[in-house]
């Protein structure tokens, strides 16, 4: 047990009216790499910020090498070697990497903060991550697996022994995780625990050595052996349930059908050049490939938010130019559910109600304007059934539910506007297993419904499970297609091939064929 940094010993955390840890345990050791797991609000986060001092827990122990600590704070948290790197990163941007890795303990000459001695720590942080940016080099300039990274490097500043990791692949291409996993695997050969937190459970069983499970603010499974488990094994203590992949239903795409939507040649001001390709009615259209490929980007061109320089955006058969996404819905029928929920997707301090209805409120207006509340209620209890968003009433603010409920509610706004197209960006980040294959069968479903959906996703397994054809792009041109047979590790092979194809480099704008 000599190993053994941290642990937690029926931790309770109570907050009015719920009783958010009940009896939770922890164990972790020296130079593992420990997976925390469990559904939205199974308690991962609440035992975070016990762990990190944000909240003191109303019974139970926590140790630190053997001691009986009280972390009272995040700064106690850190004094003791306890390092977090949140999913929303806690980077000041327009602070210098250095002075971002040296902040919590900045070094000082005679009272006063000395910024010229902050590089030389910062740089060796850096190198030990194999990092090589310039330490002088604004956060705000940095790509987001680098702001990852120089999460990281403050907790190496910090010498911390023990690392959380919050969903840190959430925003990384695969590649870019593989790059992370490198850092992971160099800090625990140095002793460094690392706690992992994902709902992506490939990554987990590829990274982490031990397991804990949380459900309903339990530890159903306690610091155990990864390799004792399957997958199906921990989805199941996850979700109290036996569970099995979604089985979705059968679904014909008539390939001879006219497109709704073409592009024929389309060059933007972002830098595409010579995109082209349709999506039919009832068809799944999958944009997969690396961050910076150029995805969102290009869709944003479509919704009217960048410039189209050449070639010929087509909706329904007839040349489209939009302006504006006000345009893109109301004249064209587009709806976008954006990657970016808490700001683009949802209206946080509004109530449910007026989320899903303010695309339609000019259908619902009556004289000078008047929105009946009666018709938003009606409109709003419809979709909420629909969909299966789980709220306490229609008056309660989005803010206040879980992410993927605010996902539904963004996902319900453009389905009482009729919408024609559906384009559908990064769906499932940071949502749980069962949110995300609710998830996966409404898109599904919307699609055999006739509904054509352009989807753009990061995660290869939600792409094959949910694309009927997944379009490759890198430096923002098709690099590639692949019709779909939704064998993963078939189509998975011939996706990153195409990606990693240096002859794709000089292939013009017709698109080849894996």
């Amino acid at each position: 047990m000599s190993n053994v940094l941290l642990e937690c010993q029926a931790i309770v955390k109570v907050f009015p009216g719920v009783r958010a840890l009940d009896g939770v345990g922890l164990r972790l050791t020296a130079g593992s790499v420990h997976a925390l797991l469990g559904e939205n609000g199974a308690g991962k986060s609440t035992l975070i910020k016990v762990l990190t001092g944000v909240h003191t827990p109303n019974s139970g122990r926590l140790t630190w090498c053997g001691d009986e600590v009280h972390l009272r704070s995040p700064l106690e948290a850190t004094r003791t070697g306890i390092g977090v790197v949140h999913q929303e990163r806690n980077l000041i941007p327009g602070f210098s990497v250095a002075e971002n890795i040296t902040l919590q303990s900045p070094p000082s000459h005679r009272g006063l903060i000395d910024r010229a001695a902050m590089t030389a720590p910062a740089l060796t942080c850096l190198g030990e991550l194999g990092l090589d940016i310039d330490p002088d080099q604004p956060v705000r300039e940095l790509s987001v697996a680098q702001q990852q990274l120089v999460e990281i490097a403050k907790a190496l500043y910090t010498e911390s022994r023990v690392l959380l990791l919050d969903e840190p692949t959430a925003s990384l291409s695969p590649q870019e995780a593989e790059r992370l996993f490198e850092v992971v695997r160099r800090l625990t050969a140095r002793g460094t625990c690392v706690v992992f937190v994902s709902h992506k459970l490939e990554e987990v069983f590829a990274i982490c050595d031990t397991v804990t499970v949380l459900r309903d603010g339990r530890s159903v499974l306690e610091s155990s052996p990864l390799a004792d488990h399957t997958q199906d094994d921990v989805v199941s203590l996850m979700v109290g349930r036996a569970h099995s992949a979604t089985e979705m239903r059968p679904r014909e795409v008539d390939t001879s059908a006219a497109p709704v939507l073409s592009l024929d040649r389309v060059s933007t001001a972002a830098g595409h050049r010579d995109i082209s390709l349709d999506v039919r009615p009832g068809e799944i259209v999958g944009l997969y490939g690396l961050v910076g490929a150029g995805r969102s980007e290009l869709v944003k061109a479509v919704l009217g938010l960048d410039r189209v320089t050449g070639g010929e955006i087509r909706l329904h058969g007839k040349p489209a130019r939009i302006a504006s996404p006000r345009q893109a819905l109301h004249v064209f029928g587009i709806g976008y559910l954006t990657e970016n929920r808490k700001e683009e997707g949802v209206f946080l301090e509004q109530p449910i109600v007026r989320n899903i209805t303010v695309t339609v409120w000019k259908r619902l207006a009556k004289a000078f304007g008047f929105v009946s509340s009666r018709e938003e209620q009606e409109v709003s209890h419809d979709l909420v059934e629909r969909l299966g968003i789980r709220i306490s009433g229609l008056g309660q603010n989005a803010g206040e539910l879980s992410g993927g409920n605010q996902q539904k509610v963004s996902l319900a706004k453009w389905l009482a506007a009729d919408t024609r197209l559906l384009i559908v960006d990064e769906p499932t980040v940071g949502v749980d297993v069962r949110t995300k294959h609710a998830f996966h069968e409404l898109i599904w479903e919307l699609a055999r419904d006739g509904l054509p959906i352009l989807l753009i996703s990061s995660d290869l397994a939600e792409m094959i499970t949910l694309a009927d054809r997944v379009v490759v792009m890198a430096d923002h041109r098709i690099r590639g297609e692949v019709d779909n047979d939704r064998d993963y590790e078939r189509m998975s092979g011939r996706i990153i091939r195409i990606i990693h194809d240096r002859a794709l480099s000089a292939v013009g704008p017709k698109a080849v064929r894996a």
